[in-house]
């Protein structure tokens, strides 16, 4: 049974349940799961857990992420993406628009904002996907969430062209955010309509995209016998504190016992000779083993 994380470079037009799907035949596993889905058009890294690593699978969806990306600046789409139908046009124009004032304008969202989920999404209410709604016509009130940028600059100068403007960004971001929205925002703190025209995700959970591996390169090294793609499950516990437990310690442990320790958080991963063992809740002055990895 193979066991670990995969840093997968997912392509675009596919989902990310199609990756997974994908996965389970060139591996020949059916315990699999992925972190942090993508749009089928967002390209970029899809944290993968194949067997145990599947346990941690929650603790890497946690992380923030960091995308790249292109705002067109110029007309809206009812999917707030190059995706979706034309739903208003600003023609704008080089003497209009600075890079001082999109550079401005972006420096706003810094730090914890609101978002508005858009229509098209997998946001349920009232037990119904937002896209469900979208699709049928109609139009219901979505919750509102907190989100925190850390990052949101832009990485290209503007291009003007036929009455629209185009730059590339960076954002990093937290869990939750929805990245197309966050470029419709810009485009009302300018007074234009926009959309996000690209996006790729750079980082997610530990995992970057120059280290990611392609489903045709996982199939080559397989055929060669290699699993270089293959990472062991202790990536999946990266963004959390770490303990190193005593031996005596890791014996309480894999009985489900509770051990003392000097911490203070809330959730541990407990290591010993670098090898990750269970993950821990603190309960009161003790910690208490929620699942146990050995």
């Amino acid at each position: 049974m193979i066991n670990g994380i995969i840093n997968l470079k997912k392509e675009a037009g596919m989902t990310s349940h199609d990756a997974v799907f994908k996965l389970r035949k060139i591996l020949g596993e059916k315990k699999i799961g992925h972190g942090g889905t993508l749009d089928p058009d967002v390209t970029g890294v899809l944290p993968i857990a194949v067997g145990k690593a599947t346990r941690v699978l929650e603790y890497m969806t946690e992380s923030g992420k960091v995308y790249e990306g292109q705002i067109t600046l110029g007309y809206s789409t009812t999917t707030e993406d190059a995706s979706g139908e034309l739903v208003r046009e600003t023609p704008v124009t080089q003497e209009q628009l600075t890079e001082e004032a999109v550079d401005q304008a972006m420096a706003t969202f810094l730090g914890e904002i609101t978002q508005v989920p858009p229509m098209y999404s997998a946001i349920k209410v009232n037990g119904r996907r937002l896209y469900d709604y979208a699709r049928a016509g109609e139009e219901v009130e979505r919750p509102h969430r907190q989100v925190t940028i850390s990052e949101f600059a832009r990485i290209s100068p503007l291009s003007f062209e036929n009455g629209l403007c185009r730059f590339d960004f960076r954002v990093a971001c937290s869990k939750g955010t929805y990245v197309r929205t966050l470029a419709v925002d810009l485009g009302v703190e300018l007074g234009l309509a926009s959309h996000m025209s690209a996006l790729r995700r750079t980082a997610s959970a530990g995992l970057v995209l120059e280290k990611s591996f392609s489903l045709a390169e996982i199939a080559d090294q397989l055929e060669r016998g290699e699993a270089d793609f293959l990472l062991p499950l202790e990536y999946g516990v990266l963004d959390l504190p770490r303990v190193e437990l005593e031996k005596a310690q890791k014996t309480e442990i894999s009985f489900g016992r509770f051990i003392r320790l000097d911490s203070q958080e809330d959730i541990l991963a407990a290591f010993y000779e670098d090898r990750v063992q269970a993950i821990l809740e603190r309960r009161g002055y003790l910690y208490k083993p929620r699942k146990v990895l050995i």
